[in-house]
């Protein structure tokens, strides 16, 4: 089965586009579910059966596993079965007729634009380091893209004169997407006054420059983010996702369309946009019944 999944993996990141971060989890998936194998004795995948499948996920539903993880974890191996069923190394899927837990509408954590203005505010606009997290910040918020996105700028992916950025989302896709004023500005003053001194090899073509002068990573903004979502003292949970939801939020509570904001996001389909309705409608519930008298 190794060599099986070392070709999906291969697959998913050549043909497909997949993200690191789905091809990574997708990879531990598969390989929990060899682990299973092995207990079960089962050295064929031509001899897994629906049976097997029952099996494995009642294992998972033991482990405690919350229906997120679960309905991640089949369309890793339904994924992975098709596959091999397309490479004609398996006649049909056992996970053909398994159906995916339905999952409970999770609503996405968004900051009010108060708040976000607060958040905004806080890198030291005097330090290469401040420099270069306000213009992370105004960027995510002004442009709503995600911080794989961002960390995959480079200084030619940007056209501040007309205020654009392009970007390239999942699935390979590029997409424009606008910066406004207060972006622009940030990123001017971090290209003009930090980002030379904080590069180290010249001819990198990277936009944001880390402590080591080379490409910022994913996970060096998530600690960024951590680092000035302490000095807001929130108490709840606060991610450069939270700011992709923040920018969704607010551009529909300020009377943008639903089908702009998906072509901002990079949504393939409008039904991933339409979560950030249901957001909204409880923002307005929340100001009626704080606004009104007889609330």
């Amino acid at each position: 089965m190794e060599n099986e999944i070392s070709r999906f993996i291969a697959y998913l990141q050549i043909e497909k586009g997949s993200s690191p971060h789905t091809t990574d989890n997708y990879a531990k998936d598969l390989q929990q579910f060899r682990a299973f194998m092995a207990r079960e004795q089962l050295n064929d995948l031509r001899t897994i059966t629906y049976i097997n499948v029952r099996t494995f996920l009642a294992e998972l539903q033991q482990q405690d596993y919350a229906k997120r993880s679960v309905s991640r974890k089949l369309s890793a191996l339904r994924s992975f079965f098709n596959f091999l069923v397309r490479e004609e190394m398996l006649e049909t899927s056992p996970f053909h007729f398994v159906r995916t837990p339905k999952l409970d509408k999770k609503l996405p954590k968004f900051l009010y634009v108060e708040e976000m203005e607060e958040l905004l505010g806080l890198p030291d606009p005097h330090t290469e380091y401040g420099r270069r997290d306000r213009a992370i910040l105004e960027t995510l918020y002004a442009s709503g893209m995600r911080v794989s996105e961002l960390v995959g700028l480079n200084l030619a992916s940007l056209d501040l004169g007309i205020g654009v950025a392009l970007v390239f989302g999942k699935g390979a896709k590029e997409r424009y997407v606008p910066l406004g004023e207060h972006a622009v500005e940030a990123l001017k003053q971090y290209m003009d006054h930090a980002r030379t001194k904080l590069l180290g090899d010249p001819s990198n073509p990277a936009l944001f420059i880390n402590s080591k002068g080379t490409r910022l990573s994913d996970r060096s903004v998530r600690r960024i983010m951590d680092q000035y979502v302490n000095q807001l003292s929130k108490s709840r949970k606060i991610s450069p996702h939270t700011i992709r939801h923040s920018f969704a939020t607010h551009m529909l509570e300020a009377g943008a369309d639903l089908r702009t904001v998906q072509e901002l996001l990079g949504h393939v389909n409008l039904s991933t946009t339409q979560i950030y309705t249901h957001i909204t409608k409880d923002h307005l519930q929340t100001i009626y019944n704080r606004a009104h008298p007889r609330a």
